[in-house]
């Protein structure tokens, strides 16, 4: 305890000079976003005022030198996971959402298509991609994915014609590392699984962007590795605005199936009167980064990289504090009460998830509050509640729609008629026949500390707890919580 305190008491004093824009604000939404430090801004900025950045497709010096700089951030992007250059390409995109497109448009370009099968816990990003696939299948839990992968293929003529036939029609396996909506943290030990599987031609998709931003992602045996692991490095540094394909080497043949090309992509092109091109041979990267690269995003990455480990000591440091930080404050939401007894708060926490545990439970909290009667409090009426107090956090569907509509009780009944009715996702009144249609949600960051809880904490009393009804509106709630504050680690 006393170590992590001292830990935390570090990150308190690096947030005044690192995090100017935090005074007065309490920023709980690093899911979303991590936030760029003071040092970061003012590294990049040097390396703007200190050279040249010529256009890679160029040969000009101005050209080489960035050309060189890119490749230099390319392998230190991949040694930040501990992909081995030998075994992992690494492909620069505007985002994860980008990175997860190319992999969808190069299964969508076999003939004979191919079948998507995701988790649940998916981002909207990774559901989309059933819309390109011949046939699509979500798992709705963990079981569900298990019992696939270990189903045994028959042994007959039949299963052997079948198995040779499927050679020509592969199948994409996508789930995140974490899901976004509450923290939890999925096998990753679900890609080797399936490699060692009988399921022929199957690969798998990792949408490793949330677990990334407060966890480090460890690549380093090529043989047990995803195929395609896609991420956004803003959730990690907060800046710059770029995201990435990983791509095991072994997997990188599914490519040639992609249609389109784009500038730089290419070796030679005619237009007319014969269509001919030739792509790129000297790497992936070089085939699939279609157009002019994001240059300067990709030297600020670079800073990044440096000012994050000298800030905060690596990803490792990081996951154990905000391990810390979200373990106290589930804690605290799970013991507040009214003066009546009932819970303040329902958090959403998966089964198999213990908050301090790194490899079953991220940083982040989903919940839904309640009146003193049991009733939902919309979650909308919390974060305008919330903007009031300059305290900055997630409400909605958080992106998720499989985990928050399983987790509710919501069928696609009661999805479609309230969309024929007029909702909309993050729009207010979000209770509707007595059942909420969104969630609340907190979650923690390397620049996060304990402060950040108890001024949330403090939020919740005030409005909630204390207010008598005064902060909800429609309902009246009762008194403070004294489980709630025996929790203050102050005290």
């Amino acid at each position: 305890m006393q170590e992590r305190l001292a830990y935390n008491e570090k990150i308190s004093l690096l947030r005044d000079d690192e995090y100017p824009m935090l005074k007065g604000i309490t920023y709980l939404d690093h899911a979303g976003t991590s936030l760029y430090s003071k040092s970061l801004i003012d590294a990049f900025s040097r390396e703007m005022m200190s050279q040249v950045l010529g256009n890679p497709h160029s040969t000009s010096t101005s050209a080489l030198n960035t050309s060189q700089r890119i490749q230099d951030v390319r392998i230190r992007a991949l040694k930040l996971f501990r992909a081995d250059p030998e075994h992992f390409d690494i492909i620069f995109t505007a985002n994860a959402t980008a990175a997860i497109k190319l992999v969808l448009e190069a299964f969508a370009g076999y003939k004979s298509g191919f079948s998507y099968r995701y988790h649940r816990d998916s981002h909207t990003s990774l559901v989309g991609g059933r819309e390109l696939a011949s046939r699509s299948q979500c798992f709705a839990s963990d079981t569900e994915v298990e019992m696939w992968m270990n189903r045994r293929r028959r042994c007959s003529l039949l299963s052997l014609f079948k198995t040779k036939k499927s050679h020509t029609n592969p199948s994409l396996f996508a789930y995140p590392a974490q899901s976004n909506m509450n923290g939890r943290r999925l096998p990753l030990t679900w890609p080797s699984k399936l490699r060692n599987s009988s399921h022929q031609n199957a690969y798998t998709l990792l949408d490793a962007a949330a677990l990334v931003s407060t966890s480090p992602l460890d690549l380093s045996d090529h043989t047990t590795s995803p195929d395609f692991t896609v991420l956004s490095f803003y959730k990690i540094f907060g800046f710059p605005d770029l995201g990435c394909l990983i791509v095991r080497k072994a997997s990188a043949h599914v490519f040639e199936q992609r249609k389109y090309f784009g500038g730089g992509t290419t070796e030679m092109v005619t237009v007319s009167p014969e269509q001919w091109f030739v792509r790129k041979e000297n790497s992936l990267h070089e085939r699939m980064e279609d157009g002019t690269l994001a240059i300067r995003s990709i030297i600020a990455l670079g800073c990044a990289i440096d000012v994050h480990e000298r800030l905060f000591g690596g990803l490792d440091k990081i996951s154990t504090h905000t391990g810390f930080l979200a373990k106290y404050a589930y804690s605290i939401l799970e013991g507040l009460r009214y003066e009546n007894g009932r819970p303040v708060c329902q958090i959403y926490k998966g089964e198999r998830s213990t908050y301090g545990d790194q490899i079953t439970q991220g940083a982040s909290i989903a919940m839904n509050l309640l009146h003193s009667d049991g009733s939902w409090i919309s979650s909308s009426t919390v974060q305008k509640l919330a903007k009031t107090k300059d305290i900055h956090i997630r409400t909605g569907s958080l992106c998720n729609p499989g985990g928050m509509a399983q987790t509710l009780g919501l069928g696609s009944v009661e999805i479609k008629r309230a969309f024929a009715e007029g909702f909309r996702c993050g729009q207010e009144a979000d209770v509707r026949a007595g059942v909420p249609m969104g969630m609340v949600r907190i979650s923690f960051g390397a620049m996060s500390t304990v402060d950040d809880i108890e001024m949330f904490i403090q939020f919740l009393r005030e409005e909630f707890v204390d207010s008598g009804g005064e902060g909800v509106g429609e309902k009246g709630v009762g008194g403070s919580s004294s489980q709630a504050e025996s929790c203050d680690l102050k005290a």
